[in-house]
């Protein structure tokens, strides 16, 4: 008996890189099996993102809703540490390119990753609801499940915004989608039965953050949780590259964090 293994064949060659992504060819592409001479001209960025991820093309409202999502999550100045770094790395004599992608490995479970655990947060809460019975006693189980690992909530309250102003212009096509019967709502009346629980008995409300509406509108249209990460740092970074960009031309060089004249303290042990 030949115990050698079989001498690999173009096919197996072949199948270690198969996909249903895309079919690239001499003279051939398409994506998810749709020519792209045929996807030019007549659908948009956001649907394409759709077709990708999904494999099919989305219904008008629906390629709506995740365009307004996307859009919503473009930017939030150089305060946001990913931006911060973005433009920082401008100055240092590497290529665009390198600058956003130096913003886009900050997008982690603390800035940027909320939104992945959100939708998972308000899946769990429409589980609940269905055993419950009751959308407000679903989260406030939840709620407390999530509370006894960590204190904080993802998707829900902010540095400085009391009401974040991205919040009622997305919700209210969440709300309009519903309306129309293109979504179902159960992540709407998830996130809205936690924004009441997180306000009662308090003086200040903890506000719904960008994380948690575009957590409604991706669990809505029905992508996985950390599908909600990659459509952030794809958003996100057209924002990166904005600030890279501007950063380029303000003729600076190895900028740091904070300007030279302010030192950091020096702490003496």
């Amino acid at each position: 008996m030949n115990d050698e293994p079989a001498e690999p064949t173009v096919r197996d060659v072949s199948d270690w890189w198969s996909t249903a992504v895309s079919r690239i060819e001499p003279n051939i592409i398409e994506f998810r099996g749709r020519p792209i001479q045929d996807l030019i001209g007549r659908i948009s960025f956001a649907g394409v993102i759709w077709l990708m991820l999904r494999g099919d093309v989305p219904s008008p409202a629906a390629e709506k809703l995740l365009e307004a999502a996307l859009v919503s999550s473009v930017d939030h100045g150089p305060h946001a540490p990913s931006v911060a770094v973005a433009r920082m790395a401008a100055t240092c004599g590497i290529g665009l390119n390198n600058a956003v992608a130096s913003g886009v490995n900050l997008l982690g479970d603390v800035h940027g990753g909320a939104g992945e655990q959100c939708v998972a947060l308000l899946a769990e809460i429409t589980l609940a609801e269905r055993e419950e019975g009751d959308v407000d006693r679903a989260a406030s189980l939840v709620i407390d499940r999530w509370r006894a690992r960590s204190k904080y909530l993802p998707g829900f309250g902010h540095r400085f915004h009391t009401v974040d102003p991205r919040r009622d212009a997305l919700l209210g096509l969440v709300e309009k989608a519903v309306a129309e019967r293109v979504v179902e709502g159960t992540y709407l009346r998830a996130a809205t039965a936690v924004e009441r629980a997180l306000a009662a008995a308090r003086p200040r409300p903890v506000p719904i953050n960008i994380d948690g509406c575009t957590a409604v509108v991706y669990g809505e249209l029905g992508f996985a949780p950390p599908l909600a990460r990659g459509l952030f740092v794809l958003s996100r970074s057209v924002g990166l590259l904005a600030h890279a960009w501007e950063e380029t031309g303000q003729g600076r060089r190895n900028k740091g964090p904070m300007p030279p004249s302010i030192l950091p303290t020096f702490l003496d042990a």
